[in-house]
């Protein structure tokens, strides 16, 4: 089957297979609503469940990379797999495709629609719904096959119950570290299968260039060229780099550092970064397009760009440098033992998830809670795709707005 894929990949060529990469992220860059946790959903429900872009087990293991990585982790996982797909130009071009449409709605928004309160329409609770229908149904899949035993199954548990009593920015590495631990401990004397093998078509050497470039970026280059310039789009990119390779946590997390990047500087007011969040949870894609709003706002088309491509700038540095070296660990056994152990601990992550913030924020009556069974049922039973929930999610959030 693997073969076969493979065969097919090389036959459509270089170009054909960037277009189809791009054709299908930007397909999930206007769908895919409900932030980080959701996008996780989205990713293994197009590119693992329906194309087998890559298998169950190293599709876990680049989620439980990009929770080491600091950065926007569903994007550094869409990056992820555009580069086992096609190399570094599928990782920019899944990235693109992924992030653009967010992008171009954010700037909208920046332009035309501030001072709106959009946040607590009707159909913006209805894509909340289906993000809970989307997150449950990655779970139940992941679960079945990453936590098949009671041990593993009771890793997860743990994992979530200490997701939700121990909130913190460094919460969640910790929880993967300590079950990677376990894992080695518990399973890794054992001779496991080994993982199936993912052809990374990035060298070492190139990895290494890239490990150095982020953090010369981050330490050296661009504090210097701060002070010495004063320039506003080199301060606007320093800013926006420092605040992309430093934050653990999503894209949530990210929303106190630029504030204190920019409001204090006078770039934007107070207001209007409050105006922008709301109109972040409005759209699809990534919440680090946020950062194209604050762009636009602090030097129009200019600045959005700046803004938007100094934020992601890291991720994609990262993942680039960490995968070759990723991949080639992964296959050792005491690595396999650490990777159950890991990959029990991220569904136990994203359970936790479900709870909250998806079900805390979305789940508020009974007529909710029927809304998300229903677009549940449509997702495992009916087989219907994303897009179509999404449809669904937004009509009946409306309906659910006048009930």
């Amino acid at each position: 089957m693997d073969g076969n894929r493979q065969k097919k990949s090389k036959g459509k060529g270089k170009l054909g297979t960037l277009l189809e990469i791009l054709y299908v992220s930007t397909k999930l860059g206007v769908t895919s609503f409900g932030g980080p946790i959701a996008h996780l959903g989205y990713f293994h429900d197009e590119y693992i469940r329906r194309r087998k872009w890559m298998d169950e087990r190293s599709y876990t293991e680049l989620v439980a990379l990009s929770q080491f990585l600091p950065g926007p982790a569903s994007s550094q996982v869409g990056i992820g797999i555009g580069i086992v797909r096609a190399g570094w130009l599928g990782g920019l071009v899944a990235w693109l495709g992924f992030t653009l449409p967010s992008v171009l709605a954010l700037v909208a928004f920046a332009f035309l629609l501030q001072g709106y309160d959009i946040g607590n329409t009707g159909w913006i609770h209805g894509l909340k719904l289906v993000a809970v229908a989307i997150v449950a149904h990655a779970i139940l899949g992941m679960g079945q096959k990453l936590t098949p035993d009671r041990t593993r199954a009771t890793i997860a548990i743990v994992a979530a119950a200490v997701t939700l009593l121990w909130q913190t920015a460094f919460s969640q590495i910790i929880i993967i570290l300590l079950a990677g631990l376990l894992g080695v401990v518990i399973f890794g004397g054992k001779s496991q299968e080994s993982s199936p093998d993912l052809q990374i078509p990035i060298s070492r050497s190139v990895a290494i260039v890239c490990l150095a470039l982020f953090f010369g970026l981050l330490l050296v280059a661009l504090p210097l060229l701060r002070e010495w310039s004063k320039h506003e789009w080199i301060v606007l990119f320093d800013g926006f780099y420092r605040s992309g390779a430093l934050v653990f946590g999503g894209g949530h997390v990210v929303l106190p550092l630029l504030e204190r990047e920019l409001v204090p500087a006078g770039w934007i007011t107070k207001e209007e970064f409050l105006t922008g969040y709301g109109a972040a949870q409005a759209v699809p894609g990534p919440l680090f397009t946020f950062s194209s709003y604050l762009g636009a706002l602090a030097g129009g088309v200019t600045g959005a760009i700046i803004a938007t491509i100094a934020i992601f700038l890291p991720a994609f540095l990262l993942v680039m440098g960490a995968l070759p070296f990723w991949s080639q660990l992964r296959n050792s056994s005491k690595m396999q033992g650490g990777l159950m152990g890991v990959n029990a601990a991220v569904v136990g992550i994203l359970l936790a998830s479900l709870y909250d913030p998806l079900w805390t924020s979305a789940v508020l009556q009974p007529k909710d809670f029927i809304l998300a069974v229903i677009l549940f049922g449509m997702l495992v039973f009916w087989k219907l795709p994303p897009w179509m929930i999404v449809m669904v999610g937004a009509l009946g959030g409306t309906v659910l707005g006048y009930l």
